[in-house]
């Protein structure tokens, strides 16, 4: 098995490709082991120390560290994660699993067209190119002309997000649509 890694915008992530399926069609973002839970795989990484942080997308795991230095850390990851391959347990124990985002969107009503728009224009412009970053950026709400995005993987705690939010995001938002007024994480 031959693993791939990328290095990514935020110092503190590494992207592992390991040329299989990770999860297919769903993320997971987990900050810590209990969270990682329902994921052998993320619980494998976790059992590592300094590793801080796991997203597991469809062809690539994001793994974020504290400390440490990753010529140290790269290679018992690597060895995690062939491990878990090799051991053919799944990704996570339930299969049938669907997005862990449990926070509730919000917006207004008469804002759903806009809402829509915004969400088409996340999926289809924002997300494909976050994703080559080891990252994700979801739509959490929409209120008095501020956009509400949940950073994810990579983008979570990276130097850059707040350029990407600002420069990137809220320009292409405010191009196409001028009820959006400004861009916030949360």
């Amino acid at each position: 098995m031959f693993i791939q890694t990328e290095t990514t915008p935020n110092p503190a992530t590494l992207k592992f490709l390991p040329g299989r399926s990770v999860l297919e069609g769903i993320t997971r973002d987990y900050r810590d082991l209990d969270q990682a839970s329902e994921s052998p795989l993320a619980q494998r990484l976790f059992a590592i120390e300094s590793v801080s942080g796991v997203y597991l997308a469809d062809d690539f795991i994001a793994v974020t560290k504290a400390g440490s230095e990753w010529p140290h850390l790269k290679p018992a990851i690597l060895g995690a994660i062939m491990d878990h391959y090799l051991s053919e347990e799944p990704t996570l124990h339930n299969e049938s699993a669907t997005e862990n985002d449990t926070d509730e969107e919000f917006f207004d009503e008469e804002d759903t067209e806009t809402v829509n728009t915004i969400k088409e224009l996340i999926a289809t412009r924002v997300r494909p190119a976050v994703a080559q970053d080891g990252g994700d950026i979801v739509f959490r709400g929409f209120s008095k002309g501020i956009v509400y995005l949940h950073m994810r993987g990579a983008c979570a705690g990276c130097p850059s997000s707040t350029m990407t939010l600002k420069h990137g995001i809220e320009n292409l938002l405010r191009h196409f649509l001028p009820a959006v007024e400004e861009v916030q994480a949360v």
